[in-house]
């Protein structure tokens, strides 16, 4: 296969056209490769250390770029071309080579001269996520219509093969079929998305990817015929960090404060069970905790079994510590850097909380937001598919692709108290446990947040304030992303949602969203996001619908009333419930009053 080289725009290269993806550029059909085969003396290296440790010490780059037109010298990435079987738009010849004109590379046709058009399917594994060309001379001269489809066939003639389309057949893929001129076998592509159809005229996997040479690894997985420009051919993994001072998360902190203590020594020597409780009570009385915890680290320490390493800090419980100290503050953030927000506690912002009837606790003005987005593999076909690495070299240190995002942002803290009291009702776990058991029988489900109540309906909050803000921030809605805080267990306990923009090459800080931030302005907001969510052009369907959509990972949700941009939302529009938000027939929803306050100080207002 030739190198090509196109032009695309920097943040194309995390996603939707990262490495794996199959990209459509000036009529040719191109594949990334992984990032061994970058030139890492021209891309430039993005530093976020809290998303590095999470990868596993993982170094971040950024691709190269220009800002001239591009030229033989210029430097850039470089891309495979595939599928490698296409067929010209004028003669309906197939082919898998290109030829050249004074050196270079052409996409036309060696008898005719027109354009090659790439062939419409390729053939993906159903579970190592490998992709490859159809072997069209061997399927054309299989299957139905040989007398033995086992047999090899007597013409394998790749040369002779056309791309014939009968208009008068309709648009079906019956009117498609790949003829043979030499031995006049033709062969309809119906017949290619038959169950096991690729199985049954001999092809298996490759067990690799387009431009990987050879294969790495022997995949058992059946083949299967898929359209190239399916969306289940590539589902990215990223994993993105906002780049904030980082603050250790309470349970960390309480971790090495116990761990520090001049009595903790004395608890992995100790036989008898009592006194180790006993030390461990002493302990706890000391610091502040429980018995349980410093019993819990002295296992820790104990267990040897598992080789010593450093402690990963949750990308989220760290910024979540980090809001805490922003909006406990209060007032103007006068700090210099990439994350800058004015706060509004509710001790310093009163007036609007009989409006939130007292749930939220805090709004923030994030002014000014750094993000570190880097694709971490890739998935094709299914869900359930093998995780391909972004990086496929073999150096111990891994290097994935990444980009860096300035934005702003508005954030809102929920009153914990509130919250715990109204997630631990036992309606509210029961309409919980509903999303539960379905999240327990989806196998891929775990890579996604649980679906505790706090979260389903922060999540929910957060798709209706996007909707609702993009109507008064200037900014597209599939620009706005989510970033949902909501840990209910130990004592990293966190409660608030932040809807932020960033980009780096398109919209920025244009201040259209960070001016809504004010309570004067985002509080009306937030009501009028409710009402948006307590009608819906589909009720009464999608209320008390229970079934849900997209593998039954929602309930009260649909494209009427909560559902966004899947490249907007951290969980691809699932773990969704209007009634966990607004209330239902069976349970009562966290912001129900909310509503209802509403409604009683309009209704006083046009009485006075």
């Amino acid at each position: 296969m030739e190198k090509i080289m196109h032009d695309l725009r920097l943040s194309e290269i995390v996603a939707p056209f990262g490495v794996g993806a199959i990209t459509d550029v000036s009529g040719q059909s191109l594949v990334a490769p992984d990032t061994s085969y970058w030139d890492k003396r021209v891309a430039q290296e993005v530093h976020c250390a809290r998303l590095s440790e999470t990868l596993g010490q993982a170094r971040l780059f950024e691709a190269p770029t220009h800002a001239e037109r591009a030229g033989k010298t210029t430097k850039s990435l470089e891309y495979w071309r595939f599928p490698a079987w296409r067929f010209c738009e004028r003669c309906d010849r197939m082919t898998r080579f290109t030829g050249k004109h004074k050196g270079a590379w052409i996409n036309e046709c060696n008898h005719c001269g027109g354009a090659l058009i790439p062939m419409r399917y390729v053939a993906v594994c159903k579970g190592g996520s490998h992709i490859q060309d159809i072997s069209w001379p061997l399927w054309t001269h299989r299957g139905r219509g040989s007398d033995d489809p086992g047999s090899s066939p007597e013409c394998s003639d790749a040369t002779s093969l056309r791309f014939d389309r009968d208009r008068k057949a309709g648009e079906g893929l019956s009117a498609l079929s790949v003829r043979c001129t030499a031995c006049k076998r033709s062969r309809s592509l119906a017949d290619l998305v038959e169950p096991g159809a690729l199985k049954r005229d001999g092809m298996g996997c490759w067990g690799r990817q387009p431009w990987q040479e050879k294969s790495t690894t022997t995949c058992d997985f059946d083949l299967v015929a898929v359209p190239r420009a399916a969306t289940g051919n590539y589902m990215a993994e990223q994993v993105s960090a906002l780049d904030i001072p980082e603050e250790l998360p309470a349970s960390l902190a309480t971790r090495d404060s116990i761990r520090s203590h001049h009595d903790f020594g004395r608890l992995t020597n100790l036989p008898d069970p009592s006194r180790v409780e006993m030390i461990a009570s002493w302990i706890a009385s000391d610091l502040g905790t429980t018995s349980e915890a410093v019993l819990a680290v002295a296992a820790e320490e104990a267990d040897s079994s598992t080789p010593e390493r450093a402690i990963t800090v949750d990308l989220k419980a760290g910024e979540w510590a980090a809001f805490e100290k922003k909006m406990n503050r209060g007032g103007r953030d006068s700090a210099q850097g990439d994350f800058v927000v004015d706060s509004w506690p509710s001790e310093t912002a009163s007036s609007y909380e009989p409006l939130t009837a007292g749930h939220v606790s805090g709004i923030g003005q994030v002014r000014r937001v750094r993000e570190v987005r880097a694709l971490r593999g890739f998935r094709r076909y299914s869900p359930d598919a093998a995780l391909i690495d972004a990086d496929l070299g073999t150096n111990h240190q891994k290097d994935y692709p990444a980009i860096e995002l300035f934005g702003e942002g508005v954030f809102l803290r929920f009153d914990e108290s509130r919250l715990a009291a109204w997630e631990a009702r036992e309606d509210v776990r029961a309409r919980a446990e509903v999303l539960f058991a379905r999240y327990r029988a989806t196998p891929w489900a775990g890579r996604l947040e649980a679906p505790e109540p706090r979260y389903v309906a922060l999540h929910t909050i957060a798709h209706l304030m996007i909707r609702r803000l993009a109507y008064d921030s200037g900014y597209a809605a599939a620009s706005v992303r989510e970033r949902i805080y909501a840990n209910g267990d130990g004592i990293d306990r966190s409660a608030g949602i932040l809807m932020y923009t960033a980009a780096g090459d398109a919209q920025g800080t244009l201040g259209g969203l960070v001016r809504l931030g004010a309570p004067d302005k985002l509080v009306p907001l937030f009501v009028a996001a409710l009402g948006d969510g307590d009608y819906c052009s589909n009720d009464p369907v999608c209320r008390e619908h229970a079934s849900g959509v997209d593998s039954n990972l929602n309930l009260a949700a649909c494209h009427g009333c909560v559902l966004i941009s899947e490249t907007s939302c951290e969980s691809a529009n699932r773990l969704l419930d209007r009634q966990l938000v607004l209330g239902g027939p069976k349970v009562r929803g966290l912001l129900q009053n909310v509503l209802d306050v509403t409604h009683l100080a309009s209704r006083d207002h046009v009485q006075e």
